[in-house]
């Protein structure tokens, strides 16, 4: 049964709860997260500490807002490896060296489409999609098996799906099996 959050947001409590109840069934093993500062990932590798489910934490890549700045705050991250969670900072699979192109030559890339497409279903559907494929690329999820995403919009969590991932060079094989919580688009 999917949760509906009536906005996007910061729902972060909700999501979590909802996919405990998930992972409850046993059947799997890896929970991918959207996280900035590291907050929001910290509280999910926190809530799996003593389970047999492996937490990737996604965080924007350094330089993200500018200069060499990571917006990785290093207290969350200590949070995140001390409860055995993995953190994968990378550039994102969605905009990139595309984004890039779009602002100083003008148009849209065909990946921009597909993000924005994504957005259609809300801007934390488009970041479930996009941590999985980088955290597949990074081999730190199983492409052969169906793991559960988070994103969010802003700050936080608002939604959470099940999809089995794909790599970037076979995006179009992912397939997104059931939506647990997400924002009336």
């Amino acid at each position: 049964m999917t949760v509906w959050f009536d906005e996007a947001g910061q729902h972060t409590e909700a999501v979590l709860e909802a996919v405990g109840e998930r992972l409850q069934r046993g059947d799997i093993g890896h929970v991918v997260v959207a996280t900035t500062s590291g907050r929001t990932g910290a509280r999910f590798a926190e809530a799996q500490r003593d389970s047999n489910v492996d937490i990737v934490c996604v965080t924007h890549h350094v330089g993200f807002s500018g200069g060499d700045e990571d917006q990785l705050e290093p207290e969350h991250a200590e949070a995140i490896r001390a409860a055995g969670g993995h953190i994968l900072t990378t550039s994102h699979a969605l905009s990139g060296v595309g984004r890039t192109i779009s602002k100083q030559l003008g148009g849209v890339t065909r990946v921009e489409v597909i993000a924005h497409t994504l957005r259609l279903f809300g801007q934390g559907m488009k970041v479930c999609v996009e941590i999985a494929v980088m955290a597949a690329d990074a081999g730190l999820i199983p492409t052969d098996r169906d793991v559960i995403c988070v994103g969010g919009t802003g700050r936080g969590a608002d939604t959470a799906v099940v999809l089995e991932p794909a790599h970037t060079n076979c995006f179009f094989e992912m397939r997104i099996r059931d939506t647990l919580c997400r924002p009336v688009a």
